[in-house]
């Protein structure tokens, strides 16, 4: 039989469906309306409010709205339950009967208005929501429910119940029950102070660890601090407006102590103590990581020795001063790099391993894989090592070093700077920025074993050259520190180096000055005659290799806290691959000299002439078929080129008025330590 349309129906059987319809869109209209005036027509269906499931039902009070779950509640994320409420929303949303979500889903709180004393729903200022069928389009459009603060947060501690619905929760909420997720750095909010007000009402999720814990009864108060900035945000628990009510509050507090990690979720908010501008009204809160011998644990409130922070370096950046020093080298760095992209320079990952002595000075570290303990067994002693990188011209050195990994002696480089003249003579300006190595045994605040050299070079450019580009290097650093890290060095400024500020003003507005060394020794010399008692090195000619309380006395004194370069060194004093001036005494060569610190930069022209830089190598007992790669450089197309080296460690030590280098880098070697 064929099927008929509804036109073609019987009018009695057409009135009925008509009748139906009719009835049908009646029921759905009254059902809507109960949800709105607090009457539930239907009580079996259910609407999703901001991806909550509520039922329409006779029960909304004055307080608020009550869930489709009845008086129950499911467990807050950290496993604490809260008890029957006689209004808020007390479950997650259950299965859904019929009716689906909204339509698109977004955040809760974009769909919250507010409540009147009757419990009747008043048109907010937020975007409308829809109500459909799972698997249907949408269709009409309803005001949003309002949601008193107490639904809110019974919607945080359901949030397994409505993630096993498969539910759009909002991204804060994913964050704060992820391992990983996005969450708010505690540098973001504050790192506008202009824009703070902006921040207040808005929901964050912040992860970090506690510095400080104050318990009262019903309230907490914590400072959390992310490592993202100088200063923590304190966290206000309150038990009352806690997920999980004062069980969750007492376990947290019981749980949580200084240095364990915890993830917290809650609103900012201005904040009325003094020193702080906004804090956290904390909802919900997750422990992460205890400390779970808190007694034990090295780190309590107290101020610590640098040097006993040195043997647990593993945990000395969770201090004040370490976390600042870490701060403030990072964006040093990036500052190095901003500067040498800005003037077109490319940068050259440099060998650190290399059979090239740089200083000839033979203080390097050998790297091998010969059997060292098997060797001082032999009938050499452990000298057949030591001797055979002394003198390898020798069968036996030969012999010895045909069983090693390179089949010739192998060091850890003292400079990149070798294989940056390779480079700046094809690419023009380059800049190398690495680890180096120097087997110096020395015990003084200003060297290392293991650090950090930042080595440009350029071709076609003079001694002069290179000075204008390590002016402009360190003025520009100096001032990247004062405009990035501000509270970092009001905290150096307060504990370690009163006039702190002062010297980076001098350094990044006074122009540097420039002294030949045949001056500085004249300068000394009568300075000293003055009374050399209060000197420690009083005797100073030409040819002496000038001490730290000579280069401070050029810069803090003659230069009147100016940063100096003395230029024009003894040829004699200084290394092989420094250009000779004409007068055949001295060398193309420089040193930086600032306030505090003494020299902070080295550099000088290269020897570009293939003769004399031959005639230099044997002068300092240097083989040239080692180094004959780098005459190749002579040979073909040799240009005039310049470079400088500045050690980083120094570099940050005089930024930031940290006294030893050990203090500014995460794990100093030096001899007799290589710990972590």
């Amino acid at each position: 039989m064929p099927a008929l349309s509804y036109r073609q129906l019987p009018y009695p059987k057409l009135q009925l469906l008509r009748a139906l319809v009719g009835i049908g869109i009646l029921v759905s209209v009254v059902s809507m309306l109960g949800v709105v005036f607090g009457q539930s027509a239907l009580p079996s269906r259910r609407v999703l409010l901001g991806g909550l499931s509520v039922r329409p039902s006779s029960s909304m009070t004055r307080s608020g709205l009550r869930t489709s779950g009845g008086g129950s509640s499911t467990s807050s994320p950290s496993g604490s339950g809260r008890g029957t409420e006689s209004s808020g929303m007390r479950s997650a949303m259950k299965a859904v009967d019929g009716y689906g979500a909204l339509t698109p889903p977004r955040r809760l709180s974009n769909y919250i208005s507010h409540a009147t004393g009757n419990g009747r729903m008043m048109k907010g200022d937020v975007p409308v929501w829809r109500m459909h069928k799972l698997n249907a389009k949408p269709s009409r459009i309803i005001p949003p429910l309002a949601m008193t603060e107490r639904a809110r947060r019974s919607l945080h501690a359901n949030s397994e119940a409505v993630k096993s619905q498969g539910v759009v929760q909002s991204e804060e909420y994913k964050s704060f029950n992820s391992q990983g997720g996005k969450r708010t750095r505690v540098s973001d909010i504050f790192s506008d102070k202009g824009k703070q007000e902006d921040w207040i009402g808005r929901q964050v999720v912040l992860k970090g660890w506690i510095r400080t814990l104050r318990a009262q009864k019903k309230l907490a108060f914590m400072e959390l601090n992310d490592g993202s900035s100088f200063n923590g945000i304190q966290i206000v628990l309150d038990s009352e407006s806690l997920v999980g009510g004062e069980s969750k509050f007492s376990e947290v507090v019981s749980d949580v102590s200084t240095g364990a990690a915890v993830a917290v979720m809650g609103q900012i908010v201005k904040s009325p103590a003094k020193g702080q501008s906004l804090e956290i009204k904390c909802e919900d809160i997750k422990v992460v990581g205890i400390v779970y011998d808190n007694d034990k644990y090295p780190l309590q409130k107290k101020r610590h020795s640098l040097e006993f922070l040195r043997s647990i370096a593993h945990l000395r950046a969770r201090t004040n001063t370490f976390a600042a020093v870490a701060r403030v080298r990072s964006s040093l760095a990036l500052g190095v790099h901003n500067y040498f992209h800005d003037l077109g320079f490319k940068h050259l990952h440099s060998p650190i391993i290399t059979a090239s002595d740089c200083e000839g000075a033979g203080e390097m570290f050998r790297v091998t894989t010969l059997d060292v303990a098997g060797l001082s067994q032999g009938s050499g002693g452990s000298s057949d090592l030591r001797g055979a990188g002394d003198d390898h011209d020798t069968d036996a050195a030969a012999n010895l070093f045909k069983q090693d990994f390179f089949e010739k002696p192998a060091f850890l480089t003292v400079s990149g700077q070798l294989s940056g003249e390779t480079y700046a003579t094809a690419l023009g300006d380059i800049y190398t920025f690495g680890p180096t190595f120097r087997a110096e045994n020395s015990q003084t605040s200003r060297h290392l074993a293991e650090f950090w050299m930042i080595e440009p070079e350029m071709a076609f450019a003079d001694i002069h050259d290179a000075m204008d580009n390590c002016e402009g290097m360190v003025r520009q650093v100096a001032t990247v520190a004062m405009s990035e890290c501000p509270d970092d060095l009001n905290f150096f400024s307060k504990f370690y180096e009163k006039q702190l500020k002062q010297r980076l003003d001098l350094i990044s507005n006074k122009p540097f000055k420039r002294l030949q060394y045949s001056d500085a020794v004249k300068l000394l010399q009568e300075e000293i005659a003055k009374d050399r008692s209060v000197w420690e090195y009083p005797d100073v000619e030409f040819g002496t290799d000038l001490q730290t309380e000579h280069e401070r006395w050029i810069c803090e004194k003659w230069a009147d806290g100016a940063a100096t370069f003395v230029y024009n060194y003894p040829r004699d004093i200084k290394a092989f691959y420094m250009r000779d001036n004409d007068d055949g005494k001295t060398v193309a060569a420089f040193d930086l000299l600032v306030p505090g610190v003494g020299e902070l930069a080295g550099g000088s022209q290269r020897e570009e002439r293939l003769e004399v830089l031959r005639k230099k190598l044997k002068e300092f007992n240097l083989n040239e078929d080692d180094y004959w790669w780098y005459m190749d450089l002579r040979r073909y197309g040799s240009v005039p080129h310049s470079g400088y080296g500045v050690g980083f460690e120094r570099l940050v030590c005089y930024l930031t008025g940290m006294a030893n280098v050990r203090d500014v880098i995460p794990y100093p070697r030096y001899p007799g330590n290589a710990e972590f």
